[in-house]
């Protein structure tokens, strides 16, 4: 199980700075959500983890040593991003595009190997896309194509899924589908899923853990119960929350909100 971590990482674009020192990491082998605001720096933080984006100070570590340190091929073996920006025009058939997440593995011009056929035969069968092997990713469903990413990631076959808001523009039926999914992925086969997400209601319902990020900066870290609190969300969202709990669990339920009157500015 490979073990990834921040350490004071400040990063941004251009050089304007978006995130600030934030210092955490990530519990093994959990589905860990990540929330806050538009604008707070969620995505900035997900592409410094996956060494997308290199940070302007700070360090992230993997398995205790720096990420920079590591060829990109070495990288791609160990994390797996899913990014907000997937393509839903390509034009080719599923089992092809999932193929693809087994290149970090091939050497030079090489074919896949039929270790590579198996793994991605896995990750289409992982993701209930079997049947639709051989279709056309542009003619599937916005859940359909959303599963024909996870499985590219899945073919990676690494300990670490990093995935950039991964129900977002779906419906609700798609967005349960999606999430039942990858708790099925960490329960089964053990990996880190790290994911920023909108609802949070779904955050508290599928996160072991979560983050709570406002402007750069890292704000709350807990369990969804500890996160997830009148204070919690007044601080994040600068709203006023009326919190319940789901049916036989401690997990919280938010029942409905208003905003902090003069804070709606916080509102990015």
């Amino acid at each position: 199980m490979s073990r990834l971590q921040a350490e004071g990482v400040s990063a941004g674009y251009d050089k304007k700075v978006i995130l600030h020192d934030v210092t955490v990491v990530i519990p093994e082998g959990r589905i860990v959500g990540l929330i806050g605001p538009n604008g707070s720096g969620k995505s900035t933080f997900l592409k410094a983890l996956a060494r997308i984006l290199i940070p302007e100070s700070g360090q992230v570590l993997l398995d205790e040593l720096p990420l920079a340190s590591y060829p990109t091929k070495e990288i791609a073996q160990k994390i797996a991003l899913l990014a907000q920006s997937a393509d839903a025009s390509i034009s080719l058939p599923v089992k092809e595009v999932v193929s693809y997440g087994r290149f970090p593995y091939v050497k030079g011009f090489r074919q896949l190997s039929k270790e590579d056929h198996e793994i991605v035969a896995w990750a289409l069968a992982a993701t209930g896309l079997t049947e639709l092997a051989e279709v056309n990713v542009n003619s599937l469903s916005g859940g359909q194509r959303q599963r024909v990413w996870i499985a590219m990631a899945l073919a990676q076959d690494t300990d670490i899924l990093i995935l950039d808001e991964p129900t977002t523009y779906l419906d609700p039926a798609h967005q349960l589908e999606i999430l039942n999914l990858l708790t099925t992925i960490n329960r089964e086969q053990g990996k880190t899923i790290l994911l920023s997400i909108h609802d949070l209601n779904l955050a508290s319902r599928f996160c072991d853990y979560l983050y709570g990020m406002k402007d750069g900066e890292l704000l709350l870290q807990g369990t969804p119960a500890e996160v997830l609190t009148e204070a919690g969300l007044a601080e994040l969202f600068a709203i006023a929350a009326v919190i319940s709990h789901f049916p036989n669990s401690d997990k919280p339920l938010l029942l409905t909100y208003d905003m902090i009157k003069g804070k709606a500015g916080d509102f990015k």
